[in-house]
């Protein structure tokens, strides 16, 4: 038996020898080999009822793969408070940006509290802590934007222009200084007012009428079952994804490697390579907390990749969008070429 190292000796389950294809086979063309050593494996997450769906669904996922794993009962799940959640008065870039959605999950797991940690992608640094590798990377969900409208907004929504929809100089709830940004770069008549917390916050805070509308990813209404929410579903040319947005991302310690091995068997190749293009171009435009920065990938038939980058102002009053496309293989050079250009044509002020 195989002992998982950096945490202590718990109940052994003598899953690693298992012979194949005892209660293990081939999924979706994937070949997946036993594994064992101390159960339950715990999977820290943050508390929140999408963060919880996310990693019940992956759980899900990775004992279909490996049954053994979920005939022994070998997973905990460990919902973790993280800074980001206890501090909903302030806008993340005030208080240290979107990392604080992992850093004590991250901590819990380097000093071996848990083994996994689940994450909404989009909420996870650029650059990891040290001895923490992103090992995982599910299949995206619907990367783009939703409007939703509370009382006083014409309706129905022209998709073409969704924000004719909102009376001139409605307030609009969003923390996300990518969406402020291209929506006043829209609408510069509009008023923006902080609104934080999970979907249901939001969504309770938008009828009980503290802004007249608000925007939410798609993926998390559509994984809630709350899609019928979405007034209207915007166009990536109408408002840019954040990068990573709809993709479930999961961390482990690096030393891990029967871990990591496990969890190859459930990654999304495609999701995996969009992924890793969007979160290299953040890394080469650099921008602080503060910098409204947009970016999405997409596949395209026959093995091309088209990437497009945002960077903004906040107050909107200037943005640059811009899109390059070459064979997937070449993603490296696209996105130090995307992120040049961006850098090279925008204000020095943007990136400060």
């Amino acid at each position: 038996m195989v002992a998982f190292p950096g945490r202590p000796a718990g109940r052994r389950v003598g899953v690693g020898r298992v012979a194949m294809p005892s209660g293990l086979g081939p999924v979706d063309g994937a070949m997946v080999r036993p594994h064992g050593g101390s159960l339950p494996l715990r999977v820290g997450t943050r508390g929140s009822p999408l963060a919880l769906w996310q990693t019940r669904e992956f759980l899900g996922l990775i004992t279909r793969f490996c049954p053994v794993l979920r005939d022994a009962k070998a997973f905990e799940e460990h919902a973790i408070t993280t800074s980001g959640d206890r501090i909903q008065d302030r806008r993340l870039a005030e208080i240290g940006g979107k990392g604080l959605f992992a850093k004590e999950i991250h901590e819990a797991l380097l000093d071996g509290r848990v083994d996994f940690a689940v994450h909404s992608l989009k909420d996870l640094e650029t650059e990891l802590p040290p001895g923490v590798v992103l090992a995982c990377t599910l299949k995206r969900e619907d990367a783009r934007d939703a409007l939703i409208l509370g009382a006083g907004c014409e309706a129905p929504v022209d998709p073409a222009h969704p924000f004719d929809c909102l009376p001139r100089g409605a307030l609009i709830g969003t923390s996300s200084a990518r969406r402020q940004a291209q929506l006043l770069h829209a609408r510069p008549d509009l008023r923006i007012g902080t609104m934080r917390g999970n979907v249901q916050t939001r969504l309770a805070k938008l009828h009980a009428g503290e802004a007249s509308a608000s925007l939410l990813a798609i993926a998390g209404l559509n994984r809630l079952g709350l899609d019928r929410e979405a007034d209207v579903v915007l166009d990536p040319a109408v408002m840019l994804p954040a990068a990573c947005q709809g993709i479930v991302g999961v961390t482990v310690r690096a030393q891990d490697e029967a871990l990591c091995e496990l969890l190859s068997a459930i990654e999304d190749p495609l999701a995996r390579a969009v992924s890793s293009a969007e979160r290299a171009l953040l890394a080469a435009l650099d921008g602080s907390c503060r910098t409204p920065i947009g970016g999405h990938a997409e596949v395209l038939a026959g093995g091309g990749l088209r990437l497009t980058g945002l960077v903004a102002r906040a107050d909107g009053s200037f943005l640059l969008r811009s899109t390059l496309e070459g064979r997937l293989g070449d993603a490296a050079v696209l996105v130090r070429e995307l992120g040049a250009c961006l850098r090279r044509d925008s204000p020095a002020d943007v990136f400060c």
